[in-house]
């Protein structure tokens, strides 16, 4: 056992020598410092929004545990909200993000609203997600042309790799809009995508119907659905983490397995924080046009 004190609270790390990622020989506690590294950014991205954690009690590879309420033996400073009569985790702070990590959480998701104003998603996020983890050109190749989609709407958007095989494409949007009208503009490109890129490009949500098109998920972003933290890790064969990138990188060509919790730390200091139109310095952009278009056109 290793005691560390995080914001005048002092954790006790259960097993510090634990391997997580056994074929590069990451322990707990390596993993604990990574996450202490990014911190204020993944903060930034979780804070007052519901927490979701996967736990992986025996190791990346065996089953994972969905924990959204704040267990029975959780300290009371771990950051919390009471939500539909259920004490939620916030991830609000370090501390509690240290906490999370100590308890098992190798994944932290999140919703697209804060439970302070429910049901007005803060981004939209159009996410891509390949036959295989061999197609990533592919979904380089649609998410540029997504992106000269949104920006002929006047739209700014920021990439990121899921951490995972795909890529989602996150707008930075005025919290004024609810999900049902976020969803007619997610609907109404998705479906602009399964016309233009048939051969391509698929809508089809039952995944053994998919062929090897890439799958243009638009219903993701709803009420109660989740997406990875910014900067969290995945439980993968590599330590890979869910990374921003500029619209330059997805060009030029990268693959996911290009950022791991290896290269985050430098990766920040060298770019800065490339999420921080969604989250430190938001863009508040306005979709009102497009919805009286949509409307007006009945698309």
């Amino acid at each position: 056992m290793e005691v560390i004190e995080v914001d005048a609270h002092v954790i006790q790390i259960t097993h510090p020598d634990k391997i997580i990622w056994e074929n590069q020989g990451i322990t707990k506690m390596d993993y604990i410092q990574y996450l202490l590294d990014v911190s204020s950014y993944l903060i930034q991205h979780a804070k007052e929004r519901l927490l979701m954690i996967w736990v992986y009690p025996h190791g990346i590879t065996g089953k994972k545990v969905e924990k959204r309420s704040v267990p029975q033996t959780a300290p009371e400073w771990v950051s919390h909200t009471f939500y539909k009569d259920k004490e939620r985790i916030l991830l609000n702070d370090r501390a509690t993000l240290v906490w999370a990590a100590n308890y098992g959480a190798i994944e932290f998701h999140v919703p697209f609203d804060t439970h302070e104003k429910p049901d007005y998603p803060l981004e939209m996020v159009f996410d891509l997600d390949p036959p295989d983890d061999n197609s990533f050109d592919l979904v380089s190749e649609v998410a540029i042309k997504l992106n000269q989609l949104l920006e002929s709407l006047g739209l700014i958007s920021v990439p990121r790799t899921s951490g995972s095989s795909g890529m989602q494409v996150f707008v930075p949007i005025q919290p004024d809009y609810t999900f049902e009208q976020t969803r007619k503009i997610n609907t109404f490109v998705a479906q602009y995508f399964g016309e233009k890129l048939p051969q391509h490009v698929t809508l089809e949500r039952v995944v053994s119907k998919r062929g090897n098109k890439l799958y243009f998920d638009y219903l993701q972003l709803w009420r109660g659905r989740t997406l990875p933290v910014v900067y969290s890790a995945r439980a993968k064969s590599e330590p890979t983490v869910a990374t921003p990138l500029t619209w330059g990188e997805v060009e030029a060509g990268i693959k996911p397995t290009d950022f791991t919790i290896f290269n985050l730390k430098k990766r920040i200091l060298e770019k800065g924080d490339l999420f921080n139109l969604i989250t430190s310095e938001k863009r508040n952009q306005s979709l009102d046009d497009i919805l009286k278009f949509i409307e007006k056109n009945k698309v």
